[in-house]
C-alpha cells in the first residue's frame, strides 16, 4: 500500500507550515483587526513591493483643496488650484528567528506527549505576533528610545510632532511624572478629538458602517485610573455607549474594546510605552495613550512575503545525525507611523501620570 508523506525540507510541507504560521501569527497580533489595504484602515498595508523589487515603498498624500471656486459669469480659466502632495516612505528588511528541538528520532520525543515540530511553530508564531505589536506600538507612541532595527520595524521611530501631543499637565512629559494627580480622564479624549478636528492635515476618522470613529489605546494603569474616577460623567458614560448601535458584534475594531466615548473606541494594551522627557529620558510613572485615525501607520512585506501564504519562509534542517530538528521562520518587512510634511498624519499622543496601584 502506498502512503503519501511529507518529510523535513519537503517543499510542499514547508509551504504548508509557512501558510499556517502566517495565518495564525497575524490572527494573534493585536493590530491585525485594524489593518487593511484601504486608505481608510487605521494600519494601511502597502503591497507595492509584492510585485516588484526594492527595499523602500514611497507613498503620497494629497491635501484637501481649499480654493473658493467660481460661479455664474465668472471665468474659471486662470483660477485653477494646484494640487499639493507630500510623501512618506517605508523601508523593509529581514527579520528571522529559529528554535532547535529534539527530532522524532530521539528518546526525548518519545518522552513527551506533544509534537515538538508543532510546538516550535507555535513558539515562532507567538514571537512574531508579539514583535509586530511591540514595534507598532513603539512607532505610534513615538517611543524614540528604541533604536534597534529588530524592534523598530526597520524604520526610525519619530517623536510625536509638535501639534500631535497633549499632556495632562505642562509641556514636558517630565512635568507629568512630577504630578501624581494628573491621571487619565475623559477630558483627554475630548482634547484629542478637538485636535483631530482642527488639525492640518486633517486626521481622518475610520469609517465603521457609515459612522466616523477613532481608536485610542490605553495602558492598564490608565484604564484603572479611568475606571475608578469618582467624578460625574466619567466611566459610566463609556459603559452606556459601549453597545451603541449594536456594531460591537459586526466590526473588528470593537472586539475587546473597553467602551466608546465621543466616537472613540477605547482599547487596553500593556504595550503602551512610557513617556519621554524633552531631555530624552524615560519617565517611568507616565504612559503615552495613543489616539488613532485612518492611516495612522503603514506596514509592508517584501516581494516573496506579501501573500497570505508567504509572509514567512519556513525552513527546517536536521543536525547531529538527524537527532535534532532546527526550525526557522524568516520574513522581509517594515512598518512605521505615517508622517507627511513633518506632521504625524493619523496619531495624537496623550501623556498622563500612570503608576501601578
Amino acid at each position: 500500500m502506498a502512503i503519501t508523506s511529507y518529510g523535513v525540507n519537503d517543499a510542499l510541507s514547508n509551504k504548508i507550515w509557512a501558510k499556517t504560521l502566517t495565518v495564525e501569527a497575524l490572527k494573534e497580533t493585536y493590530f491585525n483587526k485594524f489593518m487593511g489595504t484601504s486608505a481608510s484602515s487605521m494600519i494601511h498595508r502597502k503591497d507595492e513591493l509584492s510585485k516588484s523589487t526594492g527595499d523602500k515603498i514611497t507613498f503620497a498624500l494629497r491635501t484637501q483643496l481649499s480654493g473658493d471656486g467660481r460661479t455664474e459669469n465668472q471665468t474659471l480659466e486662470g483660477f485653477e488650484e494646484a494640487l499639493t502632495t507630500y510623501s512618506d516612505s517605508l523601508v523593509i528588511n529581514e527579520l528571522m528567528h529559529a528554535v532547535r528541538v529534539k527530532s522524532e528520532n530521539s528518546i526525548d520525543a518519545q518522552r513527551v506527549p506533544f509534537n515538538m515540530r508543532a510546538e516550535a511553530k507555535d513558539g515562532l508564531k507567538d514571537w512574531f505576533a508579539n514583535r509586530f505589536d511591540t514595534v507598532m506600538m513603539n512607532h505610534l507612541a513615538g517611543y524614540t528610545l528604541v533604536t534597534d532595527a529588530r524592534y523598530n520595524g526597520n524604520n526610525a521611530i519619530l517623536a510625536p510632532s509638535t501639534n500631535r501631543i497633549v499632556r495632562s499637565v505642562g509641556t514636558d512629559d517630565a512635568s507629568v511624572q512630577a504630578d501624581a494627580t494628573k491621571v487619565f480622564t475623559l477630558s483627554l479624549i475630548d482634547k484629542c478629538r478637538e485636535a483631530a478636528a482642527v488639525s492640518t492635515p486633517l486626521i481622518r476618522p475610520i469609517k465603521v458602517d457609515g459612522d466616523n470613529m477613532f481608536c485610542m489605546f490605553l495602558h492598564p494603569f490608565q484604564v484603572y485610573d479611568l475606571r475608578t474616577s469618582t467624578s460625574i460623567g466619567q466611566w459610566l458614560d463609556i459603559q452606556k455607549a459601549a453597545m451603541a448601535g449594536g456594531k460591537i458584534d459586526t466590526n473588528a475594531i470593537f472586539t475587546g474594546a473597553l467602551g466608546v466615548y465621543n466616537n472613540v473606541v477605547l482599547h487596553e494594551s500593556t504595550r503602551v510605552p512610557n513617556g519621554i522627557s524633552n531631555a530624552g529620558a524615560v519617565q517611568t510613572n507616565t504612559r503615552r495613550a495613543i489616539f488613532c485615525g485612518a492611516q495612522a501607520g503603514a506596514v509592508g512585506w517584501g516581494q516573496k512575503y506579501s501573500g497570505l501564504e508567504s509572509h514567512y519562509k519556513w525552513v527546517e534542517e536536521m543536525f547531529d545525525y538527524e537527532r535534532e530538528l532546527g526550525v526557522s521562520a524568516q520574513t522581509i518587512w517594515g512598518l512605521k507611523k505615517t508622517r507627511f510634511n513633518s506632521e504625524d498624519f493619523g496619531t495624537i499622543v496623550a501623556t498622563t501620570y500612570a503608576a501601578a496601584h
